[in-house]
């Protein structure tokens, strides 16, 4: 890390070495004799209370301490699930909970995005489990340096693309790779409109934060900016550039998860933009992107096409799904080959399929051609109890954070394109736009002091 707090490319790259010494020191988490998991939880609120009404209520793990910058946030928390939070030991700094609470196994991070890297980064360091909500991180850089980490340490990861446990969408992995649908040249990828603020500039003035929020904690490695009531803090701030990355970045670990696993895709080479605002705070209000990604081996070029607020494929992409259901959902993912289509929704776990000749879609459990096709991945019964089981010694998980990392990557790196508002050449594996300084500031970004130190 340069003095200006900058997280060079080197950083990127290296940190997960530095971090894999620490957290072989302290030795891998292990969880006690009840073969329970000690879990702390990290960003109260949100995704957060589905997460953890899961972890502790569904698979009865048991909460030791949660940790919120808004005392409040843990306050409703807590009033809102009964007996389920009242004895957890409530922290406003996780660096003090990872430090004072000895016995954790694990960690669940459901802050908003820019505070996945630091945290992720400093549970990994200590030797805990950890269980991050997408997208994984707020930047390329970010995303690699967790990459490298989950790559290298002994911890279980598992980032919280939810679709990735479904039958569905495991099943379609399967059929796409025997090669039932034939070789896959595009996908559709379509996301409607959001309620997050979206091409618009920050708010002037300021409002006075909740009371006992830490709002400077709250901002963070992010420029400084006054507190402005319902345009940031609790669930809007997706919609701003420095602390989230709009429907992209909420979305692509979803929806690209399925194209990405089956087709085996590595980086895009080029993605073009339209609809984007150059220099705007906040992610537009509708756009679309193309990733262009090469031909590897006898897999053709792709194209994965994605749009949102309110743009819908070309009708000659829909028609299938029009005809068999008389219009074209508000959202979806279509994989188009030529011997058929799949259609697997946002979250990648809906799983239908039509081939050339049938008479509409078919669930892909219930077609009669994808059952010929052998079941090479295991079944799970969700996201969570897959990591969790594997934290207490069962099967490796399906969406570790080196995967869970390369998706967010791909996202981000689209991200890149519109916030420069032009057509980019990527070079996935270096993390940079061809010919595009103006990108370098985007990739690695500049972090705020005091914070800085909190990306090593």
């Amino acid at each position: 890390m340069d003095l200006s707090g900058r997280m060079s490319r080197r950083d990127a790259i290296t940190a997960g070495a530095s971090l894999l010494t620490a957290a072989t020191l302290n030795g891998t988490a292990s969880a006690n004799a009840a073969k329970t998991l000690n879990i702390a939880c990290i960003g109260i609120g949100g995704r957060m209370d589905t997460l953890y009404r899961e972890a502790i209520g569904g698979l009865g793990q048991n909460l030791v301490a949660m940790c919120d910058v808004d005392p409040n946030q843990m306050t409703a928390a807590v009033r809102n699930t009964g007996s389920l939070l009242k004895n957890a030991v409530q922290y406003s700094d996780y660096r003090k909970l990872l430090a004072h609470e000895k016995s954790i196994d694990a960690v669940i991070v459901a802050t908003p995005d820019h505070w996945h890297a630091p945290i992720c980064a400093a549970a990994i360091r200590a030797g805990k489990h950890v269980y991050c909500e997408k997208p994984l991180a707020h930047t390329v850089a970010e995303a690699r340096m967790l990459r490298t980490l989950s790559k290298r340490s002994k911890v279980i990861t598992q980032t919280g693309n939810q679709g990735s446990a479904s039958d569905n969408m495991r099943r379609c992995v399967e059929v796409i790779q025997r090669g039932l649908v034939g070789q896959i040249h595009e996908v559709h990828i379509w996301h409607p409109t959001h309620s997050w603020p979206s091409g618009v500039d920050r708010p002037a003035g300021s409002d006075t934060p909740p009371p006992g929020m830490n709002w400077d904690f709250w901002l963070g490695t992010s420029p400084e900016r006054p507190f402005k009531a319902e345009n940031y803090h609790p669930a809007l701030w997706r919609g701003w550039y420095d602390f989230g990355s709009g429907s992209l970045g909420d979305f692509c670990c979803h929806a690209f998860n399925l194209p990405v696993r089956a087709l085996g895709l590595n980086y895009p080479h080029r993605i073009e933009v339209s609809g984007a605002t150059p220099g705007s705070e906040s992610f537009p209000a509708a756009c679309s992107l193309r990733f262009h990604f090469a031909g590897k081996g006898k897999r053709a070029p792709v194209v994965i096409s994605f749009y949102t607020g309110g743009e819908l494929p070309p009708a000659e992409a829909t028609r299938d799904l029009a005809a068999t259901y008389g219009s074209v959902p508000g959202l979806g993912c279509l994989l188009i080959g030529d011997k058929g289509v799949i259609s697997a929704g946002l979250w990648n776990s809906d799983g239908l399929i039509k081939l050339k000749g049938d008479i509409g879609f078919t669930g892909v459990l219930d077609h009669d051609g994808a059952k010929k096709v052998p079941k090479t991945l295991p079944r799970v019964e969700s996201q969570m109890k897959e990591w969790v089981d594997a934290c207490l010694g069962g099967p490796a998980v399906y969406s570790s954070f080196e995967i869970g990392g390369h998706i967010t990557e791909i996202g981000l790196a689209g991200i890149v394109a519109l916030r420069l508002g032009k057509d980019i050449d990527w070079d996935g594996g270096a993390m940079e736009a061809l010919d595009e300084p103006d990108a370098e500031r985007l990739v690695h970004p500049q972090y705020r002091k005091p914070w800085a130190s909190l990306i090593r």
